[in-house]
Protein backbone atom coordinates (compact mmCIF):
# COMPACT_ATOMS: atom_id res chain seq x y z
CA UNK A 1 0.00 0.00 0.00
CA UNK A 2 3.22 2.59 0.98
CA UNK A 3 5.24 1.31 -2.05
CA UNK A 4 2.23 1.83 -4.20
CA UNK A 5 1.27 5.35 -3.27
CA UNK A 6 4.80 6.67 -3.08
CA UNK A 7 5.17 5.41 -6.41
CA UNK A 8 1.84 7.37 -7.23
CA UNK A 9 3.46 10.91 -5.86
CA UNK A 10 7.25 10.65 -7.99
CA UNK A 11 5.13 10.16 -10.94
CA UNK A 12 2.71 13.02 -10.29
CA UNK A 13 5.61 15.22 -8.92
CA UNK A 14 7.58 14.66 -12.15
CA UNK A 15 4.72 15.56 -14.58
CA UNK A 16 4.11 18.49 -12.70
CA UNK A 17 7.36 19.65 -12.42
CA UNK A 18 7.63 18.61 -16.49
CA UNK A 19 4.85 20.80 -17.30
CA UNK A 20 6.22 23.84 -15.19
CA UNK A 21 8.92 23.94 -17.34
CA UNK A 22 6.55 22.99 -20.57
CA UNK A 23 6.49 26.17 -23.32
CA UNK A 24 3.30 25.57 -23.87
CA UNK A 25 1.74 25.56 -19.94
CA UNK A 26 3.92 28.77 -19.37
CA UNK A 27 2.34 30.89 -22.44
CA UNK A 28 -1.15 29.69 -21.00
CA UNK A 29 -1.32 31.91 -17.85
CA UNK A 30 -4.51 30.06 -16.36
CA UNK A 31 -3.02 26.52 -17.29
CA UNK A 32 0.63 27.97 -15.35
CA UNK A 33 -1.28 28.95 -12.49
CA UNK A 34 -3.34 25.50 -12.20
CA UNK A 35 -0.02 23.71 -12.63
CA UNK A 36 2.06 25.87 -9.97
CA UNK A 37 -0.74 25.46 -7.12
CA UNK A 38 -0.73 21.74 -7.49
CA UNK A 39 3.03 21.75 -7.32
CA UNK A 40 2.54 23.61 -4.46
CA UNK A 41 0.26 20.67 -2.82
CA UNK A 42 2.45 17.97 -3.95
CA UNK A 43 5.75 19.09 -2.82
CA UNK A 44 5.21 18.52 0.79
CA UNK A 45 4.74 14.94 0.20
CA UNK A 46 7.34 15.15 -2.24
CA UNK A 47 9.82 16.11 0.14
CA UNK A 48 8.44 13.36 2.34
CA UNK A 49 8.68 10.90 0.11
CA UNK A 50 12.49 11.99 -0.50
CA UNK A 51 13.15 11.77 2.97
CA UNK A 52 11.37 8.07 3.57
CA UNK A 53 13.67 6.96 0.34
CA UNK A 54 16.69 8.44 2.63
CA UNK A 55 15.81 6.22 5.54
CA UNK A 56 15.35 2.95 3.31
CA UNK A 57 18.85 3.51 2.06
CA UNK A 58 20.46 3.84 5.52
CA UNK A 59 18.48 0.83 7.08
CA UNK A 60 19.35 -1.54 3.93
CA UNK A 61 22.91 -0.37 4.02
CA UNK A 62 23.03 -0.65 7.88
CA UNK A 63 21.29 -3.61 7.89
CA UNK A 64 24.64 -6.38 7.28
CA UNK A 65 26.40 -4.40 10.11
CA UNK A 66 24.08 -4.38 13.12
CA UNK A 67 25.68 -7.40 14.58
CA UNK A 68 29.49 -5.78 14.26
CA UNK A 69 29.07 -2.07 14.98
CA UNK A 70 26.91 0.32 17.49
CA UNK A 71 26.68 3.09 14.94
CA UNK A 72 25.35 1.27 12.35
CA UNK A 73 22.67 -0.72 15.34
CA UNK A 74 21.90 3.03 15.98
CA UNK A 75 21.10 4.28 12.75
CA UNK A 76 18.89 0.94 11.46
CA UNK A 77 17.18 1.53 14.79
CA UNK A 78 16.40 5.14 14.12
CA UNK A 79 15.89 4.90 10.70
CA UNK A 80 13.32 2.13 10.83
CA UNK A 81 11.83 4.43 13.24
CA UNK A 82 11.56 7.21 11.14
CA UNK A 83 9.93 5.34 7.90
CA UNK A 84 7.07 4.34 10.38
CA UNK A 85 6.53 7.78 11.31
CA UNK A 86 7.05 9.28 7.68
CA UNK A 87 4.29 6.37 6.09
CA UNK A 88 1.79 8.29 8.65
CA UNK A 89 2.78 11.83 7.85
CA UNK A 90 3.04 10.77 3.68
CA UNK A 91 -1.01 9.53 4.01
CA UNK A 92 -1.69 12.42 5.73
CA UNK A 93 0.01 14.69 3.17
CA UNK A 94 -2.21 13.06 0.29
CA UNK A 95 -5.22 13.53 2.34
CA UNK A 96 -7.93 14.61 -0.39
CA UNK A 97 -8.07 18.81 -0.07
CA UNK A 98 -11.50 20.42 -0.13
CA UNK A 99 -11.66 21.34 -3.26
CA UNK A 100 -12.68 25.27 -2.47
CA UNK A 101 -9.62 25.76 -0.21
CA UNK A 102 -7.72 28.18 -2.69
CA UNK A 103 -10.91 30.39 -3.19
CA UNK A 104 -11.06 33.46 -1.64
CA UNK A 105 -13.91 33.97 0.82
CA UNK A 106 -17.04 36.48 1.96
CA UNK A 107 -17.25 36.05 6.01
CA UNK A 108 -20.42 37.35 7.60
CA UNK A 109 -20.54 38.30 11.27
CA UNK A 110 -23.43 38.78 12.93
CA UNK A 111 -24.57 39.39 16.76
CA UNK A 112 -26.14 36.41 18.38
CA UNK A 113 -27.51 36.38 22.10
CA UNK A 114 -26.75 39.58 24.30
CA UNK A 115 -27.85 42.14 22.84
CA UNK A 116 -25.67 45.61 22.60
CA UNK A 117 -22.94 43.04 23.77
CA UNK A 118 -23.19 40.98 21.09
CA UNK A 119 -23.40 43.62 18.27
CA UNK A 120 -19.61 44.92 19.89
CA UNK A 121 -18.59 41.31 20.33
CA UNK A 122 -19.18 40.87 16.64
CA UNK A 123 -16.96 43.99 16.10
CA UNK A 124 -13.98 42.30 18.30
CA UNK A 125 -14.52 39.33 15.93
CA UNK A 126 -13.91 41.58 12.79
CA UNK A 127 -11.25 43.35 14.16
CA UNK A 128 -9.40 39.95 14.92
CA UNK A 129 -10.16 38.50 11.19
CA UNK A 130 -9.50 41.97 9.39
CA UNK A 131 -5.53 41.31 11.42
CA UNK A 132 -5.44 37.78 10.86
CA UNK A 133 -5.76 37.80 7.14
CA UNK A 134 -3.22 41.08 7.19
CA UNK A 135 -0.79 39.21 9.60
CA UNK A 136 -0.73 36.16 6.46
CA UNK A 137 -0.22 38.94 3.81
CA UNK A 138 -4.04 38.26 2.83
CA UNK A 139 -6.06 41.43 1.30
CA UNK A 140 -9.52 42.06 3.88
CA UNK A 141 -12.07 44.26 1.99
CA UNK A 142 -15.27 45.40 4.43
CA UNK A 143 -18.23 45.09 1.85
CA UNK A 144 -20.75 46.70 4.59
CA UNK A 145 -21.15 47.40 8.14
CA UNK A 146 -24.02 49.12 10.49
CA UNK A 147 -23.68 50.15 14.05
CA UNK A 148 -25.35 47.13 15.17
CA UNK A 149 -22.76 44.97 14.82
CA UNK A 150 -23.26 43.24 11.15
CA UNK A 151 -20.15 42.98 9.05
CA UNK A 152 -19.92 41.29 5.51
CA UNK A 153 -15.95 41.11 4.39
CA UNK A 154 -14.15 39.64 1.84
CA UNK A 155 -10.77 38.19 2.32
CA UNK A 156 -8.72 37.94 -0.79
CA UNK A 157 -5.38 35.83 -1.19
CA UNK A 158 -4.57 32.14 -2.64
CA UNK A 159 -5.75 29.42 0.16
CA UNK A 160 -7.67 31.99 1.95
CA UNK A 161 -10.57 29.55 2.46
CA UNK A 162 -8.18 27.13 4.03
CA UNK A 163 -7.12 29.30 6.66
CA UNK A 164 -10.65 31.13 7.72
CA UNK A 165 -13.23 28.46 7.28
CA UNK A 166 -12.50 27.23 10.34
CA UNK A 167 -13.45 30.77 12.11
CA UNK A 168 -17.16 29.61 10.88
CA UNK A 169 -19.50 29.51 13.57
CA UNK A 170 -20.75 30.56 17.17
CA UNK A 171 -18.44 32.26 18.70
CA UNK A 172 -18.87 32.99 23.14
CA UNK A 173 -17.59 35.72 24.93
CA UNK A 174 -17.53 35.62 28.98
CA UNK A 175 -16.78 39.29 29.96
CA UNK A 176 -17.84 41.88 32.46
CA UNK A 177 -19.59 44.76 29.71
CA UNK A 178 -18.68 48.32 29.85
CA UNK A 179 -22.14 49.50 31.28
CA UNK A 180 -22.66 47.02 33.63
CA UNK A 181 -21.89 48.50 37.08
CA UNK A 182 -22.27 45.26 39.32
CA UNK A 183 -19.42 43.88 38.06
CA UNK A 184 -20.90 40.84 36.69
CA UNK A 185 -19.80 38.66 33.92
CA UNK A 186 -22.21 38.05 30.85
CA UNK A 187 -22.23 35.73 28.56
CA UNK A 188 -22.70 36.91 24.77
CA UNK A 189 -22.29 35.21 20.98
CA UNK A 190 -21.50 36.25 17.82
CA UNK A 191 -22.05 34.21 14.54
CA UNK A 192 -19.63 34.00 11.45
CA UNK A 193 -20.28 32.41 8.26
CA UNK A 194 -17.16 31.94 6.06
CA UNK A 195 -18.17 30.68 2.35
CA UNK A 196 -15.87 30.71 -0.50
CA UNK A 197 -16.26 33.47 -2.83
CA UNK A 198 -17.59 32.30 -6.35
CA UNK A 199 -17.40 33.36 -9.75
CA UNK A 200 -19.36 32.96 -12.82
CA UNK A 201 -18.41 29.80 -13.29
CA UNK A 202 -19.66 28.22 -10.52
CA UNK A 203 -23.05 29.56 -10.07
CA UNK A 204 -24.81 30.83 -13.06
CA UNK A 205 -27.57 33.28 -12.15
CA UNK A 206 -30.48 34.14 -14.41
CA UNK A 207 -30.75 37.97 -14.51
CA UNK A 208 -34.24 37.04 -14.84
CA UNK A 209 -34.32 35.60 -11.58
CA UNK A 210 -33.24 38.82 -10.04
CA UNK A 211 -35.77 41.53 -8.15
CA UNK A 212 -33.28 44.15 -8.14
CA UNK A 213 -34.32 47.50 -6.16
CA UNK A 214 -32.84 50.49 -5.25
CA UNK A 215 -33.35 53.05 -2.19
CA UNK A 216 -31.37 56.07 -0.73
CA UNK A 217 -28.98 54.96 1.64
CA UNK A 218 -29.36 55.85 5.58
CA UNK A 219 -27.05 56.44 8.07
CA UNK A 220 -27.73 55.86 11.62
CA UNK A 221 -30.86 57.36 13.22
CA UNK A 222 -32.20 57.08 9.75
CA UNK A 223 -30.68 60.00 8.67
CA UNK A 224 -30.28 60.30 4.62
CA UNK A 225 -26.50 60.11 4.07
CA UNK A 226 -27.12 60.35 0.08
CA UNK A 227 -29.52 62.16 -2.06
CA UNK A 228 -29.75 59.60 -5.08
CA UNK A 229 -31.06 55.87 -5.27
CA UNK A 230 -27.56 54.32 -4.56
CA UNK A 231 -29.16 51.29 -2.33
CA UNK A 232 -28.94 48.16 -3.65
CA UNK A 233 -31.42 45.18 -2.43
CA UNK A 234 -30.90 42.12 -4.91
CA UNK A 235 -33.99 39.39 -4.14
CA UNK A 236 -33.21 35.79 -6.08
CA UNK A 237 -36.35 34.97 -6.30
CA UNK A 238 -36.16 30.66 -6.71
CA UNK A 239 -34.58 30.85 -3.05
CA UNK A 240 -35.60 33.52 -1.70
CA UNK A 241 -32.00 34.72 -1.31
CA UNK A 242 -31.52 38.33 -0.18
CA UNK A 243 -28.82 40.83 -0.45
CA UNK A 244 -28.74 44.56 0.34
CA UNK A 245 -25.79 46.72 -0.23
CA UNK A 246 -25.39 50.64 0.47
CA UNK A 247 -22.04 51.02 1.94
CA UNK A 248 -20.57 52.76 -1.32
CA UNK A 249 -22.14 56.21 -2.94
CA UNK A 250 -21.94 54.42 -6.63
CA UNK A 251 -25.34 52.44 -7.10
CA UNK A 252 -23.19 50.39 -9.50
CA UNK A 253 -20.84 49.52 -7.11
CA UNK A 254 -23.17 48.73 -4.57
CA UNK A 255 -24.79 46.59 -6.75
CA UNK A 256 -21.23 44.73 -7.81
CA UNK A 257 -20.84 44.19 -3.87
CA UNK A 258 -24.28 42.10 -3.46
CA UNK A 259 -23.56 40.31 -6.50
CA UNK A 260 -20.64 38.70 -5.32
CA UNK A 261 -22.35 37.89 -1.69
CA UNK A 262 -25.32 36.70 -3.70
CA UNK A 263 -22.78 34.20 -5.88
CA UNK A 264 -21.29 33.49 -2.59
CA UNK A 265 -24.92 32.03 -0.68
CA UNK A 266 -25.83 30.37 -4.01
CA UNK A 267 -22.51 28.07 -4.33
CA UNK A 268 -22.47 27.64 -0.60
CA UNK A 269 -25.96 26.51 -0.91
CA UNK A 270 -25.43 23.99 -3.64
CA UNK A 271 -22.10 22.67 -2.00
CA UNK A 272 -24.75 21.82 1.36
CA UNK A 273 -27.17 20.17 -1.04
CA UNK A 274 -24.47 18.37 -3.06
CA UNK A 275 -23.01 17.63 0.39
CA UNK A 276 -25.61 17.13 2.61
CA UNK A 277 -24.19 14.45 4.66
CA UNK A 278 -21.17 17.02 5.49
CA UNK A 279 -22.99 19.43 7.18
CA UNK A 280 -20.42 22.16 7.12
CA UNK A 281 -20.97 25.28 5.49
CA UNK A 282 -22.71 28.49 6.11
CA UNK A 283 -25.98 26.79 8.24
CA UNK A 284 -23.95 24.57 10.30
CA UNK A 285 -22.09 27.28 11.00
CA UNK A 286 -23.86 29.74 12.22
CA UNK A 287 -26.49 27.70 13.70
CA UNK A 288 -28.71 28.92 16.04
CA UNK A 289 -26.75 31.54 17.56
CA UNK A 290 -27.49 30.53 21.05
CA UNK A 291 -25.06 30.35 23.89
CA UNK A 292 -25.03 26.07 23.65
CA UNK A 293 -23.85 25.84 19.75
CA UNK A 294 -20.82 27.31 20.45
CA UNK A 295 -17.30 26.53 18.75
CA UNK A 296 -14.76 28.32 20.71
CA UNK A 297 -15.17 30.73 23.58
CA UNK A 298 -13.29 33.83 24.54
CA UNK A 299 -13.27 34.09 28.28
CA UNK A 300 -11.27 37.77 29.42
CA UNK A 301 -11.60 37.45 33.62
CA UNK A 302 -9.37 34.32 32.86
CA UNK A 303 -7.67 35.55 29.42
CA UNK A 304 -7.97 32.69 27.79
CA UNK A 305 -9.80 31.25 25.03
CA UNK A 306 -10.66 27.46 24.49
CA UNK A 307 -11.85 25.80 21.02
CA UNK A 308 -14.27 23.02 21.50
CA UNK A 309 -14.29 21.50 18.48
CA UNK A 310 -10.64 20.39 19.39
CA UNK A 311 -10.58 21.19 22.89
CA UNK A 312 -7.49 23.35 22.86
CA UNK A 313 -7.53 26.18 25.28
CA UNK A 314 -4.60 29.22 24.58
CA UNK A 315 -4.20 31.48 27.65
CA UNK A 316 -3.23 34.34 25.31
CA UNK A 317 -6.68 36.04 24.74
CA UNK A 318 -4.86 39.49 24.25
CA UNK A 319 -2.53 37.71 21.69
CA UNK A 320 -5.67 35.65 19.71
CA UNK A 321 -7.94 38.64 19.42
CA UNK A 322 -4.79 40.76 17.66
CA UNK A 323 -4.88 38.12 14.99
CA UNK A 324 -2.56 35.20 16.21
CA UNK A 325 -5.05 32.64 15.48
CA UNK A 326 -2.26 30.37 13.88
CA UNK A 327 -2.34 27.96 16.87
CA UNK A 328 -6.08 27.05 16.62
CA UNK A 329 -5.87 27.27 12.25
CA UNK A 330 -3.21 24.88 12.45
CA UNK A 331 -4.54 22.26 14.90
CA UNK A 332 -8.16 22.54 13.20
CA UNK A 333 -6.15 21.53 9.62
CA UNK A 334 -4.72 18.65 11.33
CA UNK A 335 -7.96 17.78 13.12
CA UNK A 336 -9.34 17.88 9.61
CA UNK A 337 -7.11 15.86 7.72
CA UNK A 338 -7.39 13.19 10.48
CA UNK A 339 -10.75 12.56 10.19
CA UNK A 340 -10.69 12.86 6.17
CA UNK A 341 -7.86 10.34 6.19
CA UNK A 342 -10.30 7.79 8.60
CA UNK A 343 -13.03 8.51 5.88
CA UNK A 344 -10.79 7.45 3.57
CA UNK A 345 -9.39 4.63 5.20
CA UNK A 346 -12.48 3.25 5.74
CA UNK A 347 -13.98 3.72 2.07
CA UNK A 348 -11.05 2.19 0.90
CA UNK A 349 -11.49 -1.00 3.37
Amino acid sequence: MITQLLETIERRFADVQAQMSDPDVINDRNRYAEVGREYRQLEPAHDLVVEYRRCESDMEGAKGYVDEDPEFAELYETSKSRIAELEEEIRMAMVDRDPNDDKDVIVELRPGTGGDEAGLFAGDLYRMLTRYAERLGYKPELMEADDGGHYTMAIKGDGAYSIFKFEGGTHRVQRVPETESQGRIHTSTATVAVMPEADDVDVKIDQGDLQIDVYRSSGPGGQSVNTTDSAVRITHKPTGVVVSMQDEKSQLQNREKAMRVLRARLYERAIEEQQAAEAAERKAQVGTGERSGKIRTYNYPQGRVTDHRIKLTAHNLDAVLAGELDEFTQALQADEKRLKLEAQTAATG
